[in-house]
């Protein structure tokens, strides 16, 4: 199923969704994600999949996504509510399975956690979660180089200074801050700091 034809289909139909700027993050997801797998021993081309449609309901509105949510019976949280660009996780993994044809839960959890993360992440939530930040499209953040270097010698210390990164960034803007990623963050924590 994950094979070159399929890839490319699924190119060629984001292509004609996302904006430029969205496409071109999503390829560098894509191939972070491949890059990652490679070194870390996932399924490169699970990992290419899940970081093609990553963000494939990203080009929705917010109150689109919560309409979407909705009439497909989607959970809103009180936080997503808040801040419905969270929703487009859900809304990717729904539309992953049932517009792009992926039957794959592995690949679908990734890129259901995507932005939040989760405690105790499969490898290739993990590597979907740190890819989405470091690849190489991304405009420059704080200490972006030293994560793209430790994403291939250390996923849970990426996946550590993202967490950080993500809260601190959260903290200093509206401090909407959802209960899964505080939840992630403590999990990683303990990971790496013994």
């Amino acid at each position: 199923m994950y094979g070159a034809t399929y890839f490319l289909d699924l190119h060629n139909r984001l292509r004609e969704i996302l904006p430029e700027y969205r496409f071109h993050h999503t390829l560098g997801v894509s191939y972070t994600a491949a890059s990652l797998a490679m070194k870390h021993g996932a399924d490169i081309y699970k990992a290419q999949i899940a970081g093609l449609l990553h963000d494939c309901a990203k080009y929705l509105k917010s109150s689109e996504m919560i309409a979407e949510c909705e009439k497909y019976g989607i959970e809103i949280t009180e936080i997503e509510r808040k801040s419905p660009g969270l929703l487009h996780t859900k809304l990717g993994a729904h539309f992953a399975k049932e517009v792009y044809g992926v039957d794959d839960e592995e690949v679908l959890s990734a890129i259901l956690y995507h932005t939040t993360g989760r405690p105790n992440m499969s490898l290739l939530e993990e590597i979907i979660y740190v890819a989405d930040y470091i690849e190489p499209n991304r405009p420059e953040l704080p200490y972006i180089n030293e994560m793209r270097v430790c994403a291939f010698d250390n996923l849970h210390k990426a996946t550590l200074y993202e967490l950080e990164s993500v809260m601190d960034k959260v903290n200093k803007s509206d401090g909407l801050m959802d209960k899964r990623t505080e939840e992630t963050f403590e999990f990683y924590k303990r990971i790496v700091e013994g």
